[in-house]
């Protein structure tokens, strides 16, 4: 009964968004802190809806899988500097793997180029060749979110990918939220167990979620974009920002722009 009684005031709490909230999300989203290349992006990745859309609020503590470049630290850092907790769980700086080192000194240069910006975020680690999220005590977050790494889970395996999934669910309070955002393929089309065009079912998606755990709460069609097919030479990356096919066809798929995604968010009961 507690807990049932906690997963409903955590779905009041995240409908119950104040006007002070929705203002702090704004200034961050406009703020001259955010790389313009970034920002000319909004129009596809809707950060204010999104991150609406998953309940954020400036006091929560937020994990965010995978970082990467930093398009949605940018954002999250300075929203949630004074009241909230902000943990970027990027690739591993010990890892053996080149890539994941470079990938974790580009995340560290980057929040220590701003430290205005960045000085109370934490940096975490996520390997979903080994388990997932690292060192996040259990039961100590509101909100994670992962912004199109699910694909990169599948490529690993089924496996791995629900000790990725259960790693976020361990870490999240009961009544907390995962908001997931994917490259989404047409369910008409079979899935590549590998993931190698980039896109996934969404049915595989909340499948392996649901198995973690998690209850999905609600899907919006936020991220959609009808144009994109998934049936590009290159898969996903053919489209825009990437261009992975340069300026073969490029013209078409400037047309189509970014990709086709899901907007899933789940709830840990």
């Amino acid at each position: 009964m507690k807990r049932l009684i906690s997963v409903l005031l955590a779905l009041l709490a995240f409908t119950a968004m104040p006007a002070q909230a929705d203002e702090a999300l704004q200034t961050a989203i406009n703020g001259a802190q955010r790389t313009p290349a970034f920002a000319a992006r909004d129009g596809w990745r809707h950060p204010d809806e999104t991150l609406k859309f998953f309940g954020i609020k400036p006091d929560q503590t937020v994990v965010e899988i995978t970082p990467g470049g930093g398009w949605y630290s940018e954002i999250l850092a300075p929203y949630l500097r004074q009241r909230g907790r902000l943990i970027l769980a990027g690739d591993d700086p010990q890892s053996a793997q080149a890539y994941s080192q470079r990938s974790a000194a580009r995340l560290k240069q980057k929040l220590e180029a701003q430290p205005a910006i960045y000085d109370q975020a934490q940096l975490g680690v996520f390997d979903a060749a080994s388990g997932g999220l690292k060192a996040v005590p259990a039961a100590s977050v509101d909100l994670v979110l992962t912004f199109r790494n699910v694909h990169n889970w599948v490529a690993l395996g089924e496996a791995s990918t629900g000790e990725a999934f259960k790693s976020l669910f361990d870490c999240l309070k009961p009544g907390g939220v995962l908001g997931l955002v994917e490259h989404r393929l047409p369910a008409t089309r079979q899935q590549d167990a590998k993931a190698s065009s980039g896109y996934v079912h969404q049915d595989y998606v909340i499948r392996m979620a649901e198995k973690a755990g998690f209850k999905l709460l609600a899907a919006a069609e936020i991220n959609a974009n009808p144009k994109d097919k998934a049936d590009h030479a290159g898969g996903v990356w053919a489209l825009p920002p990437v261009f992975v096919n340069k300026d073969k066809d490029r013209a078409n798929y400037e047309a189509i722009g970014e990709s086709d995604r899901m907007t899933l968010k789940f709830i840990k009961p």
